[in-house]
């Protein structure tokens, strides 16, 4: 059993969307919640109070409680988090979307209305990768369990996504003729407060960087701070050592028709992520 922890930045007024998880494998579950846990213990001493949950925004900012931890302070602090999920050997996926990309194409494509809204294409094309990914894999059919942060508004709509793919998702994945669509993945999606799970904060964090380095790279936001560009891209890059292989996620050749969609929708900073 593979657990599939996803969390996104960029709901707002930002130029890009990403949707970033992280993949667990059950066997080390406990040992990774426990670690986890035990970090965030690490974090309250050091904010001087209690920190249930981490957010990336306010923490990479130093705003709120991390108001009295310096910048050098921080960026070691997220250089031993990707440092911890490296050697815990857990995988990445993310996705991204430019916003103004993807307008521009809804008026055009059809198949962007059965996505219902940004979230939704960015979490299916995440859900996409793990269906292909996994597939390759042996003993592992239904195996996969996709969790993501507590989405109201957006909860049916990837439940119904999920539960009846469109059947022009079938060639991401190149599904059989007698094979189940998205069949590595267990029911539905399940929605929970990311307080109550700890590895969403993580890739809370992952996808806090994806964008925010996309973002400075091209153009669309500035720094704020001398070499702000470069200490983000180093960590994306970072985090694109961690995922799936980018032949999941974007593939640079033989790419079907969804597969191009996808890459069309997405900023060319964060597909051209990863080997």
């Amino acid at each position: 059993m593979k657990f599939c922890y996803f969390d996104e930045s960029g709901m707002g007024n930002e130029p890009y969307l990403v949707v970033a998880g992280i993949i667990v494998d059950a066997q080390r579950m406990h040992v990774t919640k426990d670690a986890w846990a035990a970090f965030l213990k690490y974090l309250s001493r050091a904010a001087g109070r209690q920190v249930l949950e981490f957010h990336s925004r306010d923490f990479y900012r130093g705003n709120g409680i991390w108001r009295g931890i310096d910048g050098i302070k921080r960026a070691k602090i997220i250089d031993a988090i990707l440092d911890w999920v490296k050697a815990r050997k857990h995988k990445c996926i993310f996705s991204g979307l430019d916003k103004a990309k993807f307008k521009k194409v809804l008026a055009k494509d059809q198949r962007i209305n059965t996505f219902k809204s940004m979230w939704c294409a960015a979490a299916m094309h995440c859900t996409l990768q793990v269906q292909k990914q996994h597939q390759r894999e042996t003993k592992t059919k239904g195996h996969s369990l996709l969790i993501f942060d507590r989405e109201v508004m957006e909860e049916t709509n990837l439940s119904l996504l999920i539960h009846t793919p469109p059947g022009w998702t079938d060639t991401y994945y190149d599904r059989k003729k007698k094979q189940t669509a998205l069949d590595q993945i267990v029911d539905v999606p399940f929605f929970a407060d990311s307080k109550h799970i700890l590895l969403a904060q993580v890739v809370d964090l992952f996808a806090y960087i994806l964008r925010t380095s996309a973002e400075i790279e091209d153009s669309l936001t500035k720094e704020k701070y001398d070499g702000e560009g470069d200490k983000m891209k180093a960590w994306s890059e970072a985090i694109a050592e961690l995922a799936l292989p980018r032949a999941s996620r974007y593939p640079v050749k033989g790419r079907c028709q969804t597969a191009q969609l996808f890459w069309d929708l997405a900023p060319t900073t964060i597909r051209e992520l990863g080997n």
